[in-house]
């Protein structure tokens, strides 16, 4: 779980993410194009290559060749312990927060 959290500590890796959750299936030159015309990131394409080295190391990315492209697509699971840890569990023993109903 840390590898999640490190690899999403990063604004950059989680501005990569929101675009890959927008449109799957991206190469590296389209991620740098979407990145600087939708965000104003100039960052280098090995730049954004490490980023997605760090996101595929903690398994929110997952590659595949398409011919001669490598093609990025999103992976969710790695987050699935996080939600089940501190999201998922019912309220228990709570009070209601003032002005709640």
């Amino acid at each position: 779980m840390g590898d999640v959290f490190k690899a999403l500590a990063d604004p950059t890796r989680r501005t990569i993410l929101d675009e890959l959750t927008e449109r799957d299936g991206q190469t590296l030159f389209e991620i740098c194009a979407r990145l600087a015309s939708k965000h104003g990131l100039g960052s280098s394409r090995q730049a954004i290559s490490q980023h997605l080295d760090v996101l595929e190391d903690a398994g929110l990315v997952k590659t595949r060749r398409a011919g001669r492209y490598k093609l990025h697509d999103i992976d969710t699971t790695p987050l699935r312990p996080i939600v089940e840890r501190w999201l998922d569990k019912p309220a228990t023993g709570s009070t209601p927060a003032k002005g709640s109903s």
